[in-house]
């Protein structure tokens, strides 16, 4: 088959490979020149230097045949005259933290396609071409997209829903071996299109491949990662939150015992300063806003945003509510600037949040390491104008010598080393705030070594 991709960012980028890697012709069409000459740099290290994603330089550079990217225009349209299927893989940003989603780059995409679906095949459109939304969508915006074709004149043209559930570091290695395949279609015609792209997959063992119309596929993106988010904010506004209260209580013993009931499971179960990413936060808002626009309750779904950020108040307050510390001149140490380890991306990081705790808290400095996503989290300061008490460093070393207190925020493998480190560079004294457990193992070891250790999860272990 041949399949253009609108969007070549991390879900387009990701899907095109995979699709290119199951045998189909694929052409990414994206205006920013600067991701597309780094997706066709055939280099590996550039291609992840800019969408830092496990396997997606190799994959792309190994189904080069296939796949090609571009940011010009006529070159989609010539491809389009014999593309079988158009997937919508665009930003769909939230409108000032309303939960209503800014629409705004969908629709003038949608609008250049179908400026270009109405030119094929001479004007004629013979050819049939089913449009899917791949991107996180409002449950209804499939009709809004037929809509605008429609209106432009598109002809012989079908309208679907494939969400992706992909988990940012493992993108690629989901994509090729998925739980599941959600693709919604009205009608048989369209199904068989699908079919067609994930032909590999349908008979695979371990693969849920899923039909439904193309509202459920909407809703059931919007829906599992409120599921998710809900999942983990209970973990830490609950269960943490009364390992943090009741002495003698230790976290990973409670979860142990937790877990082994197999009707709770152990997904999620951890303790996190926050929970960030580009999907959660923005998924819960928006079926938020739309269950209230349909006249529904979303009480539930606001209150787990409300304990997500309940979570990263009441961690950054303890400094000063249980050693009375005192932010202002002092210099902090930032470790994992990326939402989560094996991704550069900073989108709702907790240690975004935290930077600008610290910089209105009125620190000296912030001393920030993460081993990928440093450039991207100096670059956000840079356009807000308030970099100048930023450093960045390139070592867990250099970030915590010479610091007052030390945050960790990610939950990079190497951060569980770090107790060594704090030994041999900090003084007694320091305090270390651990909004990931990765210390959890080496508290009461600290502590006997003279630091003073918050941690979620866990009560205030004062140096002994």
């Amino acid at each position: 088959m041949k399949i253009l991709y609108f969007g070549g960012g991390y879900v387009g980028a990701c899907s095109a490979a995979v699709s290119a890697d199951s045998g189909h012709e694929v052409l990414v069409y994206d205006i920013n020149q600067e991701l597309v000459n780094s997706l066709s740099s055939k280099d590996k290290d550039k291609i992840e230097a800019y969408l830092f994603e496990k396997g997606l330089g190799d994959l792309i550079i190994r189904n080069q045949a296939r796949i090609k990217f571009t940011f010009h225009l006529p070159e989609a349209e010539k491809f389009v005259e014999a593309a079988e299927a158009v997937f919508m893989c665009l930003p769909t940003p939230e409108r000032d933290g309303t939960g209503e989603t800014n629409l705004e780059i969908y629709e003038a995409a949608a609008k250049t396609l179908a400026q270009i679906l109405v030119k094929r095949n001479n004007g004629e459109q013979s050819r049939y071409v089913l449009i899917i939304n791949k991107s996180t969508v409002p449950i209804e915006m499939v009709s809004r997209t037929k809509e605008i074709m429609e209106e432009l004149g598109v002809k012989n043209f079908g309208t679907g829903s494939n969400p992706e559930f992909l988990v940012e570091g493992k993108a690629i290695e989901g994509s090729i071996r998925p739980e599941r395949i959600v693709v919604g279609a009205w009608n048989e015609k369209d199904f068989a299109v699908f079919r067609n792209i994930y032909d590999r997959f349908i008979e695979a063992p371990n693969v849920n491949y899923l039909e439904v119309n193309p509202l459920e596929a909407a809703a059931s993106k919007l829906l599992a990662n409120y599921m998710l988010f809900n999942r983990l904010a209970n973990c830490f506004d609950v269960v943490g939150r009364v390992c943090e209260k009741f002495s003698g209580l230790h976290f990973e013993n409670i979860r142990k015992i937790l877990i082994t009931d197999s009707r709770i499971g152990d997904w999620g179960f951890y303790n996190s300063l926050f929970v960030g990413g580009s999907c959660f936060i923005k998924d819960a808002r928006s079926l938020s806003h739309q269950l209230k626009n349909q006249g529904g309750q979303s009480d539930l779904v606001d209150e787990v945003l409300a304990a997500n950020q309940r979570q990263l108040t009441n961690f950054l307050n303890r400094a000063k509510q249980e050693l009375n510390f005192n932010w202002a001149g002092k210099t902090a140490a930032l470790l994992g600037l990326a939402f989560k380890r094996d991704t550069n991306d900073i989108r709702n990081s907790a240690a975004i949040e935290t930077a600008k705790f610290l910089l209105e808290a009125g620190v000296r400095q912030i001393k920030g390491y993460d081993p990928a996503a440093g450039n991207n989290f100096l670059k956000y300061f840079k356009d807000m104008g308030t970099a100048d008490k930023i450093e960045l460093v390139d070592s867990e070393v250099k970030a915590i010598s010479d610091i007052e207190i030390l945050i960790i925020a990610g939950d990079w493998p190497q951060f569980r080393e770090l107790a060594e480190l704090i030994k041999k560079n900090l003084p007694k004294g320091t305090i270390i705030m651990d909004g990931r457990r990765m210390l959890q193992q080496k508290y009461q070891e600290l502590a006997q070594a003279g630091y003073n250790i918050i941690a979620v999860g866990s009560p205030i272990i004062k140096a002994e």
